[in-house]
């Protein structure tokens, strides 16, 4: 009989987004006059950038010729967007990456599970609580987290790293040793970043226990501040034990064309191999590399049209983010991040629980958001919101909640 991998039979419920999508669907079945605001799934409302679509349109004509056809396209990505993502994202900041140190892939979030693919399972991995819940169901997958306790909501053999008010919700590195660390920066779900000399501290961790750093700076392009570094390479040391993943998902609204890229450092070795080597031998057997045209499209936003169409969507987004912190913090509540970052982090009224406090607003406002319970056991008795709908209903949304309560 054939077998099947337990790992996956050992996964709670649903997956955190599918479950908020059920609950809105049940609820709105019910309730089919009530309008709905999302501000839930983390997915953007802005068109693409006039740039990107001038780019995809005459990439399209191009597939049409014979001269300008694209069949295959390199795994690693094709060098003008390798060569672009080097200049205009690290060597514009000082820091010096080669086109071959950089993959391009079809998201983030597809990186950052697959990532594990060239890591054994007996490594002890580190997450920050409250965790975007991708790093922590696929290693759940791989067997490397152990067992589910659910009266604790946590896996047995991964260690979790308390983000907390208390804490500024940056983590410090754990007593114990550990061997991969997950790292979120602006972070998702509190909206929180870590400065460079916070960073340094985790570089030095790594590199001392021959650790390696999984580094997700999706939300780079939402920094605000200045001293704030937008990737961990500003850090010196991280090139011997930091993997970066970035997204052109939130900075450029490529939610729907899936793009993205993954910097793994020629340096960067464990065990007596080079990542670079591990990680391109993966993704050249797993993966067919993102569609010609799609990269076009990311090669536009390095323009200088591309970046100022792509600043303001940016923008329009982050103006959002203002209107939910400063509302509902007029309204008494206690709200974190939205600053850096695309998210605000609230923390749910009279110790209400965040399953709760959903069901409330859900009920009570007609607006949808994300229980932090869902992100790990330090998420409870805070909800996550999300800055990407659209300006009005976004207005609307924190007018209904302010009433609701």
């Amino acid at each position: 009989m054939t077998k099947v991998n337990q790992n996956f039979l050992k996964l709670p419920g649903n997956y955190l987004f599918s479950e908020v999508a059920r609950r809105i669907s049940v609820y709105s079945a019910a309730h089919p006059e009530a309008k709905i605001i999302k501000l839930s799934i983390g997915d953007v409302t802005r068109p693409l950038a006039p740039a990107v679509i001038e780019a995809m349109h005459q990439a399209v004509t191009e597939m049409g010729t014979f001269e300008g056809f694209h069949g295959y396209g390199p795994e690693q990505g094709y060098d003008f967007l390798r060569a672009a993502i080097a200049q205009h994202d690290y060597a514009a900041r000082g820091v010096d990456m080669k086109p071959e140190e950089i993959f391009v892939s079809d998201g983030a979030k597809s990186d950052c599970g697959n990532i594990g693919d060239i890591f054994g399972t007996d490594n002890v991995v580190a997450v920050c609580d409250p965790v975007y819940p991708v790093y922590v169901d696929t290693n759940a997958m791989a067997g490397r987290a152990g067992e589910y306790q659910a009266e604790l909501g946590r896996w047995s053999k991964l260690v979790y790293m308390p983000c907390v008010e208390e804490n500024g919700f940056t983590p410090q590195p754990p007593k114990e040793k550990v061997d991969i660390i997950y790292l979120c920066f602006p972070n998702n779900p509190t909206g929180a970043v870590a400065t460079k000399e916070q960073l340094k501290v985790w570089v030095d961790y790594a590199n001392a226990n021959g650790a390696v750093i999984l580094y997700d700076s999706a939300y780079e392009a939402f920094i605000t501040e200045e001293d704030v570094p937008h990737t961990i390479y500003e850090v010196e040391g991280a090139r011997t034990c930091a993997i970066e993943f970035r997204s052109y998902s939130k900075t450029a609204g490529f939610t729907g064309n899936r793009c993205a890229y993954t910097v793994v450092p020629m340096e960067l070795e464990r065990d007596g191999a080079k990542l670079n080597a591990l990680w391109n031998r993966r993704q050249c057997t797993k993966f067919n590399g993102v569609p010609y045209v799609v990269q076009r499209g990311a090669a536009a936003i390095y323009t200088p049209e591309g970046k100022e169409q792509t600043r303001e969507a940016i923008a329009y987004y982050q103006n959002n983010a203002k209107v939910i912190r400063d509302g509902l913090t007029a309204a008494g509540l206690t709200c974190f991040g939205g600053v850096n970052a695309p998210y605000i982090w609230l923390k749910t009224p009279n110790g209400m629980g965040s399953w709760e406090f959903f069901d409330l607003l859900l009920d009570q406002a007609n607006v949808a958001t994300t229980p932090g319970a869902g992100f790990g056991p330090s998420g409870e008795g805070y909800i996550r919101l999300t800055a990407f709908g659209d300006a009005e209903a976004t207005r609307q949304a924190v007018e209904r909640i302010k009433t609701s309560l």
